[in-house]
């Protein structure tokens, strides 16, 4: 294989090192709407009137039903139509936001469901507010099973977004093209890009672990 030290040091590792900083930031903004609008989505769903949680669950059901390719270039070329514009990583992070808030939601029921029922019904015995019974007792119990669900998300959500590169966001896998098209050089680019999301991956994996662990000493002290 003919590997160019000169070219992936010179060339290749400064304009994916820039695209890796645009991609960090997509990641962890998309991740931010999703944990907060899955968090909504929950509640209106389990919690909310009547007339809400129907279109509510349907909205979830569409959302999880379609690729998120297909939402990305909804936003990107249908919203202009009714005259509304974003640029294009704000496009995307959107897209990955919503797309990803759905999953989240479903992460949360589960957990909540996952606290035994006694502990609704001790709260209740004990006559609690809900404000009360969910903030002491139900959250407390439900975030280990959640936040390592999350951390998941938070990894989908990074590998998702070579999927900008789809509406021209400069993001790792967007610049790696770039820089093969003008060099005619695909090796470096891709085999560095990969390198970035395999390293990127890893350390978001540790970082989720420590946050599991902190979360699991919390509770049981």
């Amino acid at each position: 294989m003919d590997w160019k030290w000169d070219f992936t040091f010179d060339v290749v590792l400064p304009r994916m090192w820039e695209a890796a900083g645009v991609t960090v930031y997509a990641t962890f903004a998309a991740f931010l709407i999703a944990i907060v609008l899955g968090l909504v989505l929950m509640l209106l769903k389990s919690y909310g009137p009547k007339f809400v949680q129907y279109p509510v669950t349907e909205f979830i059901e569409f959302i999880r039903a379609t690729p998120l390719l297909v939402q990305i270039f909804f936003l990107f070329f249908v919203l202009p139509d009714i005259n509304i514009t974003l640029p294009p990583v704000t496009t995307g992070i959107l897209a990955l936001g919503i797309y990803n808030s759905v999953l989240c939601a479903e992460v949360y029921r589960a957990g909540i469901q996952a606290v035994p029922r006694g502990q609704w019904e001790a709260a209740t015995a004990l006559n609690l507010s809900t404000y009360r019974t969910f903030r002491d007792i139900i959250i407390p119990q439900s975030l280990p099973p959640i936040v390592p669900a999350l951390g998941n998300y938070l990894i989908a959500i990074f590998k998702e977004t070579p999927l900008l590169s789809f509406v021209a966001v400069a993001e790792i896998m967007q610049i790696s093209k770039l820089i093969g098209s003008e060099y005619y050089r695909f090796t470096e680019a891709v085999t560095i890009a990969g390198i970035f999301f395999l390293v990127m991956s890893l350390v978001a994996a540790a970082m989720v672990r420590v946050v599991e662990n902190y979360v699991k000493r919390s509770i049981l002290h």
